[in-house]
């Protein structure tokens, strides 16, 4: 297996215990934030914070627990947007709930079928296998205007939201929409992997021949990792278009967007719940963090508009340390961090 997803012996980052804790007073921090955040953080940080958090539980999920390698991420982000658009438009009786969970299901289903290699191959070819499902999902949603509705011009405006009556129109609004849909969909992976098929995941992860060895469907795992994967992360593209973005066009999703989804997962640690917030914390908020440190890098000589070339710098030495020093990321910090806390008044 590839030594992206090898885990060290006897360490576990996800303890329900320790991160279910620190989950759930995380969320109940970001339930508070409405009423002191302004509507540029709620929009423009926030939001997608929440949104890339959701699409790297997806992947990590995949990837962090069943130990499939896979760089479309994007791709079926872009699957979750466009199918649960159309739903919206060809079914306009269908509540807003039932639109995302049909569009989830429609890119897990598709997924399966990308997912088919896996029976026969696996790191890094799988990830070739994968990247090529990025360059035809984007290919073709771009040349069938079927997927579009017909609309000529390419960019489709995301429908008008509302639930049971609330006008999902506001900065606010959206916010707290997304967060109710992140807070269930964590909650369910936090059991998930904890279950008969979680258990069957990381055992496939850490060595498939051993799992066959005791009975473990091993396709079928692969295949059911794929699918629930993908359900997640269908859903995190529809709310990045529909909640974030306010468009669905293919170039929403491209080869970009799944490198972050990947980062996040390898920043925030593979086989981390957790993790994934980290993760997403890191990636949105270090563009901000550089864009208020513009003036203290000018002045030793970096220009502002290398920032961009300067954050893609950071996020390359940080993925290599990590891989290297602490392949468990930023929740393997924070749990150590935990741990000195803990033990701090004993040593005193």
């Amino acid at each position: 297996m590839s030594n992206l997803v090898m885990r060290r012996p006897g360490l576990n980052v996800s303890t329900p215990s320790a991160s279910g804790l620190v989950l759930i007073a995380s969320l109940a921090a970001l339930a508070a934030v409405p009423g002191v955040a302004s509507e540029y953080w709620l929009s423009a940080v926030l939001t997608p914070f929440l949104i890339l958090s959701l699409a790297g539980l997806g992947l990590n999920l995949l990837t962090g627990y069943a130990g499939q390698l896979s760089l479309g991420s994007a791709a079926f982000m872009a699957i979750g947007a466009y199918a649960t658009y159309n739903f919206a438009v060809r079914l306009p009786g269908l509540s807003l709930l039932v639109d995302l969970a049909l569009g989830g299901l429609s890119t897990a289903a598709i997924a399966t079928v990308f997912g088919l290699p896996s029976l026969r191959i696996k790191g890094f070819y799988l990830i070739a296998s994968t990247l090529a499902a990025q360059f035809f999902v984007e290919w073709l949603l771009t040349k069938v205007s079927w997927f579009s509705n017909d609309d000529t011009s390419g960019v489709l405006s995301a429908p008008r939201l509302s639930i049971f009556g609330w006008s999902i129109a506001t900065p606010v609004s959206r916010y707290q929409f997304v967060l109710g849909v992140v807070v269930v969909l964590f909650a369910a992976a936090a059991s998930l992997v904890r279950s008969e098929l979680g258990r069957r995941w990381m055992a496939v992860r850490d060595m498939d021949t051993a799992a066959a060895v005791i009975g473990i469907p091993i396709g079928r795992t692969k295949l059911l990792a794929f699918a629930v994967s993908s359900f997640v992360i269908g859903i995190a593209g529809a709310l990045w278009a529909f909640a974030y973005l306010g468009t669905v066009e293919p170039h929403g999703f491209d080869l970009n967007l799944s490198f972050q989804v990947l980062f996040i997962i390898i920043i925030g640690g593979m086989g981390s719940i957790s993790g994934n917030f980290y993760g997403a914390a890191f990636i949105v908020l270090l563009p901000i963090a550089l864009s208020h440190a513009a003036g203290a890098l000018a002045a030793i000589g970096v220009d502002v508009g290398q920032l961009q070339n300067l954050q893609k710098i950071l996020f390359g030495v940080l993925i290599i340390l990590f891989l290297i020093k602490e392949p468990d990321g930023l929740a393997r910090l924070v749990q150590i961090a935990r741990q000195r806390l803990r033990d701090w008044p004993l040593r005193a």
